[in-house]
C-alpha cells in the first residue's frame, strides 16, 4: 500500500482544511500519516482514517535551536514511516519538513497557499524567508501555488523553477458542506457584514472597523461582525484590548471563534475580507458556495474569487473609505439585486473552486510521483 506523509503547522488546519484530501487518498487506498502538533483537533485527526504524529513546532518563533529541533524531528519521522511522498502545507512544514525528505530520498510536493506577513511586510524578513524556501523547495518535484501572482514572484525571485509550478483553485470548497439556505427571507433589522479570518492588522481588521464607522454615519442598522481566532501566535495579531475597545464602542460584535462558520455566514447579508494579500481566502470561498455576495480588496488572492460588480464589488487595498463605500453601495441594492450577487458567487465556487478540483490535481501529481519511481 502506498504511503503518503502530509504535514501542517496545526491539527486544527488538518481537520478543517485537509480532511477531503484525507478522505480521498484513503479511498484510493493510500496508507496516510499527519504530522502536526497537538491541539484541541488532535484527537480528531485519527477519525480521518489517518495515522497522527505529535511534533514540537514553534510556529511564531524564528529560533535557529528550536528550528534545528524540528528538522531533527522531522528527519526521524520520515525515517521511520518511508512514505512514498510527502506532502508540506504552511511555512515551518515546507521548509524544514521538505529538507528532512529530501534527505531521506522522498519525493516532496509542497503547497503555497499564501505568503504571509513576511513578504507583506518586507524587510529582512522578506529575505531571509525567500533564502529558506529557495533552498527547501529546490528539488521539490511539484510546488502547488494558488493565484498566479504568487506563483510568478516564486519564479521570478528564482526561489522555485517554473516546470515546478502547478495551480490550484485554494483548498477548494464541499459544495454539499456549505450550500445556500434552502429560503431566505429579507432581513429587517439593517445589513449585517461578517468579516471571518484570524484576528491580524494583514488581514484588513483596521480597515473593516474603520469601515463601520464610516458606514454607520449614514445607515446606523447596519451591524458588522468580527469572527475568528484572538491572541494568535503572529507579530501582526490585533490585541485583545483593541477588539474589546471596540465591541464597547458599538462599532463591531465579536463573535469569538468557531469549528463551524456555516450558521454565521447564513445570518449574514454579506462577506468581507479586506486582507493585504492572500492565496485563495477560504472565508471568501464558504461564503461564496454558501452564496453570500462578497466584498474584499483587489489584491492577489481575493480578485480571483470576487468578480467585481458581478458576485460582490472589490475595493483598494489599506482604503477604508474606499471599503466603506462598497458596503454603502451595497446596502442600497434592492433584495432581489442581493440575492442574485449571491446566486453569481455560488455558480462561480461552483465551476471554479470546488474541493473535487483540488482533489483531483493532488492525487494526479502523487500517482505521477509513485508512477515514475515503479518505472
Amino acid at each position: 500500500m502506498p504511503k503518503v506523509v502530509l504535514s501542517v503547522n496545526t491539527s486544527w488546519n488538518v481537520v478543517n482544511f485537509r480532511s477531503g484530501l484525507i478522505k480521498a487518498l484513503r479511498s484510493r487506498g493510500y496508507e496516510v500519516s499527519v504530522v502536526a502538533p497537538k491541539d484541541d483537533h488532535s484527537a480528531k485527526v485519527t477519525d480521518l482514517g489517518c495515522r497522527y504524529i505529535a511534533i514540537e513546532m514553534d510556529n511564531a518563533g524564528m529560533s535557529p535551536f528550536r528550528d534545528l529541533h524540528l528538522a531533527w524531528s522531522y528527519w526521524r519521522i520520515i525515517r521511520q514511516e518511508r512514505p512514498n511522498v510527502f506532502i508540506g502545507f504552511t511555512i515551518k512544514p515546507n521548509i524544514f519538513g521538505s529538507v528532512s525528505a529530501y534527505l531521506n530520498g522522498v519525493p516532496v510536493i509542497n503547497n503555497i497557499s499564501g505568503l504571509g506577513t513576511a513578504f507583506v511586510r518586507g524587510g529582512f524578513l522578506r529575505k531571509l524567508v525567500q533564502s529558506m524556501y529557495r533552498c527547501a523547495l529546490y528539488r521539490s518535484k511539484w510546488v502547488f501555488f494558488q493565484n498566479d501572482d504568487d506563483r510568478v514572484l516564486f519564479v521570478d525571485e528564482g526561489i522555485v523553477r517554473e516546470e515546478q509550478t502547478l495551480l490550484l483553485p485554494g483548498s477548494g470548497v464541499n459544495l454539499d458542506h456549505f450550500s445556500p439556505a434552502v429560503d431566505e427571507t429579507p432581513r429587517l433589522n439593517g445589513v449585517v457584514f461578517i468579516l471571518v479570518a484570524r484576528l491580524l492588522w494583514d488581514k484588513g481588521v483596521g480597515e473593516f472597523v474603520e469601515a463601520a464607522r464610516l458606514v454607520r454615519e449614514k445607515m446606523p442598522t447596519a451591524r458588522f461582525q468580527l469572527l475568528g481566532f484572538l491572541d494568535v501566535e503572529n507579530r501582526t495579531a490585533v490585541p485583545r484590548n483593541r477588539i474589546e475597545q471596540w465591541v464597547d464602542e458599538g462599532l463591531v460584535e465579536f463573535l469569538g471563534s468557531t469549528d463551524d462558520v456555516r450558521p454565521f455566514l447564513q445570518a449574514a447579508d454579506c462577506v468581507v475580507l479586506p486582507s493585504y494579500r492572500e492565496g485563495t481566502p477560504r472565508s471568501l470561498l464558504e461564503g461564496g458556495a454558501m452564496a453570500k455576495p462578497l466584498i474584499a480588496t483587489n489584491v492577489p488572492g481575493c480578485k480571483e474569487v470576487v468578480d467585481h460588480a458581478e458576485n460582490g464589488f472589490l475595493c483598494r487595498p489599506r482604503d477604508a473609505e474606499d471599503l466603506a463605500s462598497k458596503m454603502v453601495e451595497f446596502a442600497a441594492m434592492d433584495y432581489p439585486s442581493r440575492i442574485s450577487m449571491g446566486q453569481k458567487s455560488r455558480r462561480k465556487i461552483e465551476t471554479q473552486f470546488s474541493e473535487t478540483i483540488v482533489i483531483e490535481k493532488y492525487l494526479s501529481a502523487i500517482q505521477q510521483i509513485i508512477k515514475a519511481a515503479d518505472s
